[in-house]
């Protein structure tokens, strides 16, 4: 059994550290982890991949820019044959806390232009998403320099926390599937 698990970010050490790229900074924190589980580039993404439990689990991190991930997205379920209900994204979101995790299966893009762009691409919006918050704190009309900005050395602390989180979600996700993982995580 095949899990694709996709964070999503931005391509380029002035992106490495922003707020945006939370979604790479929980793949590589995963890898890190497993002395095998090395990125490498690809078509369209950075690929590791690992096991756990007999389940293969496949990192990705698009190389498409976050406004343009649907292609990558689209093109490694297609390569990997991955049912979409294998599939996690992990995204940015400035409506949650800093280091809140939220579960869904489907719904909006809620504004982020990198599910739209999967929801486009794929045309559902019916895939599994873990949203990690980054907070709102940018006046107004100053939201992109929030989102690309770097954390501080204070919230670096809380992501460290939220990675091990985020390590067990996939592991229990590519274990127990999608509704049991929300049950054990969401709220939490």
């Amino acid at each position: 059994m095949k899990y694709l698990i996709i964070g999503l970010g931005n391509i380029g050490e002035e992106y490495s550290k922003t707020r945006h790229n939370v979604g790479f900074m929980a793949l590589d924190y995963f890898a890190n982890g497993i002395e095998s589980c090395k990125f490498s580039i690809e078509r369209h993404a950075y690929i590791a991949q690992t096991k756990h439990k007999g389940r293969t689990i496949i990192l990705a991190k698009p190389t498409t820019f976050m406004n343009l991930s649907g292609k990558a997205v689209k093109y490694w379920i297609d390569k990997e044959k991955v049912p979409l209900e294998n599939v996690l994204i992990i995204v940015d979101d400035i409506a949650l806390d800093l280091g809140v995790i939220r579960m869904r299966m489907g719904g909006s893009a809620g504004g982020h232009n990198g599910l739209e762009n999967i929801i486009e691409i794929l045309g559902t919006n019916k895939f599994n998403r873990l949203r990690f918050g980054i907070g709102d704190n940018f006046s107004k009309g100053k939201q992109i320099d929030y989102v690309l900005g770097n954390f501080s050395e204070g919230e670096k602390a809380t992501l460290n926390l939220k990675f091990d989180t985020v390590n067990e979600i996939i592991k229990s996700f590519s274990t127990i599937g999608m509704d049991r993982t929300m049950n054990a995580y969401n709220g939490k």
